[in-house]
């Protein structure tokens, strides 16, 4: 029996500005993780025109758009959002594993956070359960941990002017 999700307050952070990479691939749930990550970027205070959107093919599109839009310089954090529903190959288990790993990979080498917002589910009504409204939609969910992790980024961030003392 699943736990119900704990809701936590949704940080602030004006002055953020994130990109949404959206796979266009089972556009009826992404769009709808899309409106939930928006939802609680709005709750953290971030400017709609703070917020840029690309749309790629596929969840394996994803890791590319994530890593291009962090070395465009002009976002500070990424929420990635997809939809993969197994079927009866392998192609789930090797797409979902690529995609995590990239996202991942992406967010290493550009030193800006991104959220793992990508389903990996066995059916289509599993994947209509994670996008209801409100905080429940895992699209929410992302953005408020790509919110928390920016802060965190920039908390620890190199303090200026000051080099390495080894």
């Amino acid at each position: 029996m699943s736990r119900p999700a704990i809701l936590q307050p949704v940080p602030q952070a004006p002055g953020l500005r994130v990109a949404l990479v959206v796979s266009t691939y089972h556009d009826g749930i992404t769009e709808r993780l899309a409106a939930g990550a928006l939802e609680a970027l709005a709750a953290a205070g971030v400017a709609r025109d703070a917020i840029e959107r690309l749309d790629v093919p596929g969840a394996y599109e994803i890791p590319f758009g994530a890593r291009t839009a962090a070395a465009s310089g002009r976002i500070d954090a990424v929420v990635c959002l997809g939809c993969l529903i197994k079927g009866e190959t392998p192609h789930f288990d090797y797409i979902a594993s690529a995609v995590s790993h990239g996202i991942m990979q992406a967010s290493l080498a550009q030193g800006v956070p991104m959220a793992f917002g990508v389903l990996t589910v066995n059916t289509m009504d599993e994947a209509e359960a994670r996008v209801p409204e409100g905080p429940g939609n895992k699209g929410y969910e992302a953005a408020v941990a790509v919110v928390t992790m920016a802060q965190l980024a920039s908390a620890w961030a190199p303090a200026s002017g000051q080099g390495s003392h080894g």
